[in-house]
């Protein structure tokens, strides 16, 4: 299966956010190229909120292009087979911890924004951090910070909170 049908079968079987849910399914339906960068248009990408349930803390990124600090995620590239798997790689890039695990379910959320290079259709998961988890910045971020969960709100955006506040319902 490509990653194209993957995110198709993602998406249908995806329950909340109905309205959001169908424009990324009609973008698809609309852009055969709509997974990658180069779809002018708009893409699919994927990301992961890092998160220690056992501290009660999320890990964020200080993005290097944007400025702001939000969850690990991206563009999906030719070796992702699935979405989870785009979502788990850009959270175990960016953040540098090894033995991250989405949380089952598949995507906490959906979120659309637009970036420098185009529309992002963000399918958002969380990952959890393994015990003793030591974070490493990578070349896409500036800082990476542990946060308590009452911090979020004040560094990051509503959509970074949205994503918390539905990892938490889920965890």
């Amino acid at each position: 299966m490509s990653l194209f049908d993957d995110a198709v079968l993602v998406l249908k079987g995806y329950e909340d956010q109905e309205e959001l849910r169908q424009a990324y399914l009609d973008h698809l339906a609309t852009h055969p190229d709509g997974m990658w960068k180069a779809c002018g248009d708009g893409h699919i990408t994927a990301s992961a909120l890092v998160i220690d349930p056992s501290r009660g803390q999320v890990l964020l990124t200080l993005h290097r292009k944007l400025r702001m600090w939000l969850q690990m995620g991206g563009h999906c590239e030719p070796v992702d087979e699935t979405l989870a798997a785009a979502a788990l790689r850009e959270g175990t890039e960016e953040s540098g911890i090894e033995g991250l695990t989405l949380l089952p379910g598949g995507p906490v959320r959906l979120d659309r924004h637009h970036t420098p290079c185009a529309w992002h259709l963000d399918v958002q998961y969380a990952a959890l951090a393994p015990a003793g988890a030591a974070e490493a910045i990578s070349d896409e971020s500036l800082d990476l910070r542990w946060y308590a969960y009452d911090e979020v709100a004040d560094v990051a955006d509503e959509s970074v909170v949205r994503l918390l506040e539905a990892t938490r319902a889920r965890l």
